[in-house]
C-alpha cells in the first residue's frame, strides 16, 4: 500500500513539475520493466539478427512518451496504456528499418486473400490443402511460409490495424485501451465494433489454432509451453499462430468490407 502511495506521490510531483528530469528518470527506472516484458514478448517470433537490446531501446522511447503524456487522475492504469504506447515504438521502429523481405508480405497477402476467398464460398474455415490451392503452391511450402511470416510482425495481434471511418485512428487488435487524446465518439464506438468481431473470429477459429490464440495472447504462455500442451513442436505451434491471424485478418477485412457497402 505504502509503494502505491509512493507511485502517486511521484506522478503528482511529475505532473506538478513536469521539466523536473529527476523526476522523469525515477517514473522510468519505476516501469522500465515493462519495456523488458513488452522487449520479449515481441521479440520472441522475430528473426536472430534482430537483438532484444535493440527493441528494448526502441520500447523505451515509447516509455518515455508514456509517461510524458499520461494523466494519473483519469480512470485508467499506467501499465495499461504504456504497455501499448510501448508496442507502437518498437513497431513502428521495426517497420522503418523495414526489415521484412517483400516476398513475405506479398505470400502473407496472398494467403490472407485466399483464405477470405474460400470462407466466403465454403462457409467453414478451409483446410491447409485448399489454402494451399488456393494460393497455387504445396502444402510443404504453405508451411515453410507460415513460418517465414510468423518471424514477423504482420502476424500477430499486437500489429496496429487503422479503424475504417474513425479518421485515422489506429487499435492493437488484441486489446483496445483509452485514447487520452479524447477521440471522437464515434471512434470509440468502432473500437468496441471491432473488438466485438475479433472475439466473434476468434470464437470461430479451428479448435487447435483458437486455443494456440488463447494461451498465447490471454494465458500468456511463451510458444514452447503451447507447444508442451500441444505435444506438438514450437515451430508447429507457430504456424498454427500465423495461420490464425491470418484467419482473424481475413475475417475482419471482409467484415469490414461489407459494413462499408452497407453502408
Amino acid at each position: 500500500m505504502a509503494q502505491v502511495e509512493d507511485t502517486l506521490t511521484l506522478w503528482r510531483s511529475f505532473k506538478a513539475r513536469p521539466d523536473d528530469k529527476s523526476l522523469r528518470d525515477r517514473l522510468i527506472l519505476t516501469y522500465a520493466p515493462l519495456v523488458k516484458y513488452v522487449a520479449g514478448r515481441l521479440g520472441s517470433g522475430l528473426p536472430a539478427h534482430v537483438e532484444e537490446e535493440d527493441l528494448v531501446s526502441y520500447g523505451l522511447l515509447g516509455l518515455i512518451g508514456a509517461i510524458e503524456r499520461f494523466d494519473p487522475d483519469r480512470d485508467i492504469k499506467f501499465e495499461t496504456y504504456a504497455i501499448a504506447r510501448i508496442k507502437g515504438a518498437i513497431i513502428d521502429e521495426l517497420r522503418s528499418l523495414d526489415w521484412v523481405p517483400r516476398s513475405v508480405r506479398a505470400r502473407a497477402r496472398e494467403i490472407e486473400r485466399s483464405i477470405a476467398v474460400l470462407e466466403a464460398k465454403l462457409h467453414r474455415p478451409p483446410t491447409d490443402e485448399e489454402i494451399a490451392a488456393g494460393v497455387g503452391i504445396t502444402v510443404e511450402e504453405l508451411e515453410d511460409s507460415l513460418t517465414d511470416i510468423s518471424r514477423s510482425s504482420i502476424a500477430a495481434l499486437d500489429e496496429l490495424w487503422t479503424i475504417g471511418g474513425s479518421g485515422g485512428d489506429q487499435v492493437a487488435l488484441i486489446d483496445t485501451i483509452e485514447d487520452t487524446d479524447a477521440p471522437a465518439p464515434e471512434s470509440s464506438l468502432a473500437q468496441t465494433e471491432l473488438k466485438e468481431a475479433l472475439g466473434d473470429a476468434i470464437s470461430r477459429l479451428p479448435e487447435r489454432e483458437k486455443l494456440v490464440v488463447t494461451l498465447y495472447y490471454y494465458e500468456e504462455l511463451t510458444l514452447r509451453e503451447i507447444g508442451e500442451v500441444l505435444g506438438v513442436t514450437e515451430s508447429r505451434v507457430s504456424q498454427l499462430h500465423t495461420k490464425a491471424i491470418l484467419r482473424l485478418k481475413a475475417r475482419l477485412s471482409g467484415a469490414t468490407a461489407r459494413a462499408e457497402a452497407e453502408a
